[in-house]
């Protein structure tokens, strides 16, 4: 089987903010950017990487979650514990410092890890978990 890694999905509640820090702070380019319904769905990638993307949605657009369902994912991104992503990069310190200057929410400095990886983290405006690894 030949499959590859096409798109993620990262919920967002507010597509504007959400939009000025994964190209602005990230420097991830914009691919898409659709409005429907009064609702944005915002497609987002690495420049080195035009075959793989991040589609930022809002999280109660699927017609099939329920009041209940949307309460609890709304409560969930707000204590950051719905979605995350795991990116990686060659420069930890550099892409840490870079990400800290421009305003990203830290969560862990670059840390060694018992279990072989080094990384840092940070939440996005909407509260996703944003893993960075080295790559060595």
């Amino acid at each position: 089987m030949d499959l590859a890694i096409h798109q993620t999905m990262l919920p967002h509640d507010d597509p504007d903010a959400s939009l000025a820090f994964y190209r602005d702070v990230l420097g991830f380019e914009v691919r898409n950017d659709v409005g429907y319904g009064g609702m944005r769905w915002i497609t987002v990638g690495s420049p080195d990487q035009p075959g793989t993307s991040i589609v930022l949605h809002p999280p109660a657009a699927d017609p099939g979650i329920t009041e209940d369902e949307r309460r609890t994912i709304s409560e969930m991104m707000a204590k950051g514990t719905y979605a995350m992503i795991l990116l990686a990069t060659k420069d930890l310190d550099g892409t840490f410092e870079r990400l800290q200057a421009g305003g990203a929410e830290v969560v862990q400095e670059p840390t060694e890890q018992p279990y072989g990886v080094r990384d840092c983290a940070f939440r996005d405006p909407a509260g996703n978990l944003i893993r960075i690894n080295e790559q060595r």
